[in-house]
């Protein structure tokens, strides 16, 4: 047998000659071929697994026999005996070479995998982590070279990692010594972005974990992950109880402009929320807090600002001035964050006063960047956040709600609890009501719906319940264009009933029973008409920018949002007009765009590149929001054609008055020649 042998890793394809008994994981790290590893080559972690090919390989002209590896050892009957190794799986670190071999790297061995997270409609990304642990055996002090321990460890490091000119942290120093003689001078430490020993622990320290947090203006949700394999191991949410301080973003700058400590007030509140966020997930995952050494944060820029501890009051008014719209990086501890006390918090880089981390945690998320068509991406919550594009262009803004999709301001509105109606469908001849409720599958007409629900009751409405109350009333004739539920109709259904001089429709009357009387009143439907009316008039501003007058795809993200059945969004006018299997929920985007950054430093470059190429629109300044705003009131609206829905279904005929008449020319795709100039240049 030759003293070279050739070897070729797969899916790489990276090949090379090497000595005979050189270990495969050293032929890899030298062909720069990715295989993880923890325990630097002593068989101890296991992250280092690979598989031989066997056989003649033609295209390679090459022969890989059983043999061309040194046989099953020792410290892999060890590995498999305690932590179990699948057949034919090999560990490189151990394993070495006598002749020409095929070498697959399993994506669970590799650094820099593929991460696919469908359950959580996340998109395809490398895993990346910026927290790597590294296991390393460090020299005992010797009397004859006095040199200190956290001189030798960095020795160490670099002798075995190749990392260099590292930082440590003051605990870190401080838990040293006591790490050294407990492990024997065997020690896992953690560093943060090659640069900052941040974490260690005696002996072989296997696990890591991070958490990505999305900071809504109602709801803060998070995931806790596994940093070295990026399986997420529990996601919750708490509402933000800066609700009490106002439900709406402009009402919460309002009371830090009031009250002289209303912004440290409205800071204490959301990190004592993100802290009972922390513990619930590091309990449901059964880990301890202090395991979490690294965070990321998105959310809108007041938000941002206040768990930043930054006044927001600059974002007020004109000209919406952010505090930085950089990516920060800072310690947990410098949040009052209750985690391991090297844990780093990543925030996600703003766009502008009205266009926050959460926009670039959904542009992150959903990736317009990189389509080919145009995408038109709309977070809609209490500030819905708007993203138009392609490869060639972006635009983003943010459009003013308000609360009522999420609840409030609704007569029987509620935040989506067991109990809420969340689907409801009216029947067109009877204006009868059927209707679905959270924690039950059955329809409200189907038997064994009363049993179903006899625990939680039917408590209200939520979000994707008024949406499609609302848009089936219209269908069903009830509610006109304009917005006005048409009393004439009560002397065809009960259901439609007088209150002063305006009429509401009852959807559940539970009085009888006890319960509650649901009803949609005026109000109601006027609170949605200017919700949807802002969210439209800001995605059609972005659209005159683009020069375009139509989209080819929709994607509803958000908690809200991603539970709106697509079609009665658009018949109710939330978005443009568009093919419906165009238009599609992409889940809560921003959350989920802060879980790619968690899980990867690749993904966090791109996003920082990326938002500095978006093109910001400020709605408040905008002259034809007020046109577009007012044209949008209507069902679904007052002039944009409905082409593709009305392929769908049959629309109530418009009336003769200012509800009527679609724009004479018919609407389609155009692009103004300037514009496309203007893009080209970008």
């Amino acid at each position: 047998m030759s003293d070279e042998t050739l070897v070729i890793f797969t899916p790489s394809g990276r090949r090379g000659r090497f000595e005979s008994g050189t270990t495969v994981l050293d032929a890899a790290r030298r062909l720069g071929v990715d295989i993880d590893s923890v325990c630097g080559g002593r068989g101890i972690c296991g992250r280092c697994q690979i598989e031989q090919s066997i056989g003649e390989f033609a295209k390679h002209g090459i022969t890989s026999a059983a043999d061309h590896l040194t046989p099953f050892g020792p410290v892999e009957e060890e590995y498999r005996a305690t932590k179990g190794l699948s057949e034919g799986r090999r560990l490189s670190c151990v394993a070495h070479l006598r002749g020409d071999a095929v070498i697959d790297v399993p994506p669970e061995s590799q650094v820099y995998r593929q991460v696919v997270r469908k359950d959580l409609d996340i998109r395809d990304f490398h895993l990346d982590p910026v927290v790597r642990l590294h296991y390393v055996e460090v020299e005992p002090p010797q009397l004859a070279s006095p040199s200190g321990d956290l001189h030798r460890l960095k020795v160490s490091l670099e002798r075995e990692w190749q990392l260099t000119d590292l930082e440590a942290d003051l605990h870190v120093i401080r838990s040293l010594q006591p790490a050294l003689e407990a492990g024997k001078y065997g020690v896992t430490v953690a560093v943060h972005d090659r640069k900052t020993i941040t974490g260690i622990w005696p002996g072989l320290f296997e696990r890591v974990y991070g958490v990505a947090v999305d900071i809504g203006s109602t709801t803060i949700a998070g995931h806790l992950a596994n940093l070295s394999d990026g399986s997420v191991l529990a996601s919750a949410g708490v509402m933000n109880p800066q609700i009490r301080f106002g439900e709406d973003l402009m009402s919460r700058v309002s009371y830090a402009m009031m009250n002289e400590a209303g912004a440290g007030e409205m800071t204490v509140a959301v990190r004592a929320a993100l802290n009972g966020l922390l513990a619930q997930l590091a309990n449901r995952a059964g880990i301890k807090r202090d395991a979490i050494l690294e965070l990321t944060l998105v959310g809108n820029p007041i938000m941002h600002h206040l768990v930043l501890g930054i006044d927001p009051i600059p974002l007020g008014s004109a000209p919406f001035a952010l505090a930085t719209d950089r990516a920060v990086t800072i310690r947990a501890d410098e949040l009052d964050l209750l985690t391991h006390p090297g844990a780093r918090v990543y925030v996600l880089p703003c766009i502008a006063g009205h266009v926050g981390a959460d926009t670039a945690g959904v542009i992150l998320a959903e990736a317009p960047h990189e389509s080919e068509v145009v995408e038109l991406v709309v977070d809609v919550g209490t500030n819905a956040e708007i993203v138009l594009g392609n490869r060639h262009y972006l635009l983003a803004a943010s459009s003013p709600t308000g609360p009522a999709f999420e609840g409030a301001q609704i007569s029987s509105g509620q935040r989506a609890a067991p109990g809420a109606i969340e689907r409801v469908r009216i029947d067109r001849d009877t204006l009868e009501a059927r209707f679905r409720v959270i924690g039950s599958e059955l329809w409200s007409d189907e038997p064994g719906f009363e049993t179903a629900t006899a625990d939680t009751g039917i408590t209200g409405i939520c979000g994707s319940g008024i949406v499609e109350v609302i848009a089936e009333l219209f269908l069903a004739g009830v509610i006109t264009h304009d917005g006005i539920i048409d009393g004439s109709l009560a002397a065809r259904s009960p259901r439609i009933f007088a209150e002063g001089r305006t009429f509401s429709y009852l959807v559940h009357d539970g009085e009888g029973a006890g319960r509650l009387r649901i009803a949609v009143t005026q109000n109601d439907v006027r609170a949605i008409q200017l919700a949807k009316a802002a969210l439209y008039a800001g995605v059609r501003l972005l659209m005159d920018h683009a020069g375009i007058d139509a989209v080819d795809e929709v994607r509803l993200a958000g908690a809200f949002g991603s539970q709106i059945d697509p079609f009665h969004a658009m018949v109710l006018g939330l978005v443009p007009d568009a093919p419906l299997d165009r238009v599609k929920a992409a889940g809560n985007a921003a959350g989920t765009g802060a879980l790619i950054a968690l899980l990867s430093a690749a993904a966090r470059r791109e996003i920082q590149d990326v938002v500095r190429q978006v093109e910001k629109i400020e709605t408040a300044v905008e002259p034809r929001f007020q046109e577009h705003f007012v044209e949008a009131m209507a069902f679904p609206h007052r002039t944009a054609p409905s082409t593709h829905l009305a392929r769908v279904t049959t629309l109530p005929q418009r009336g003769a008055g200012p509800a009527g008449g679609a724009r004479p020319d018919g609407g389609g795709r155009r692009r103004r020649a300037v514009v496309t100039a203007a893009k080209e240049d970008r």
